[in-house]
C-alpha cells in the first residue's frame, strides 16, 4: 500500500514512522472491509446495530483521509511532556516548568488548530509556484489532499510549539497572564 508516509524525501517530517503509519492504515482498512464484509453478508444492515464508531471517528467526517491527530501520542510519558518549540522558550527562567498532557482531547484540537495554520502557510506558499500545462480537477484535487497530509506531518513532527502554547493557555485559563 502506498501511503504519503512512505513518499521519497519525507523521511525529515516522518521521522522514519512509515512503516508504523502504514501498519495503522493497513489496520483500519481491514476493519472497513470486515465490517462491509459483515453488511454484504446480511450480518448487519447499512444503518441497522452499528454505532457511529464503527464508521468514523469523534469529530471526523466520513471520507476524511488524512491522518489526522487522534491516537497520535499515547504513550505514558506523553501525559506529562515538557513544551518543545517556541513554547519551550519561557521568558521567566524561575518560573516553575509547566507540563503538557499530549493524550488530552485538548492537546488534540490545540494540533488540530496549528495543522489549519501550517496548511494555510503552505497554501499561500504553493500558490507562488509557476504552473504549466493542464490544471485538471483531479490532480487539484490530488495536491490538495497531498498538501492536507504535508501540513498534518509537519505538524506532527516539526515542534513548532504552537499547539503546546495553546494547550498551555486554556489548560491554565490564562492564569499566567500579568494583564
Amino acid at each position: 500500500m502506498n501511503t504519503i508516509s512512505n513518499a521519497p524525501g519525507l523521511g525529515a517530517f516522518t521521522n522514519g514512522l512509515g512503516a508504523l503509519e502504514g501498519a495503522r492504515i493497513s489496520s483500519e482498512k481491514g476493519k472497513f472491509d470486515s465490517l462491509v464484509g459483515e453488511i454484504s453478508a446480511g450480518g448487519k444492515k447499512a444503518g441497522e446495530g452499528l454505532s457511529s464508531s464503527q464508521v468514523s471517528e469523534a469529530g471526523r467526517l466520513n471520507g476524511d483521509w488524512t491522518s489526522g491527530f487522534s491516537g497520535s501520542f499515547s504513550s505514558q510519558a506523553d501525559k506529562n511532556a515538557l513544551p518543545r518549540g517556541a513554547a519551550a522558550n519561557q521568558a521567566n527562567p524561575n518560573a516553575k516548568p509547566m507540563t503538557i498532557d499530549r493524550t488530552s482531547k485538548l492537546y488534540e484540537k490545540s494540533m488540530e488548530f496549528e495543522n489549519y495554520l501550517v496548511k494555510q502557510m503552505l497554501s499561500e506558499m504553493r500558490k507562488t509556484v509557476m504552473k504549466s500545462g493542464n490544471e485538471d480537477n483531479a490532480k487539484k484535487i490530488y495536491e490538495d489532499m497531498l498538501f492536507d497530509e504535508y501540513s498534518t506531518m509537519m505538524t506532527k513532527n516539526a515542534g513548532f510549539g504552537l499547539a503546546d502554547q495553546i494547550y498551555l493557555q486554556l489548560s491554565n485559563g490564562g492564569a499566567n497572564d500579568n494583564s
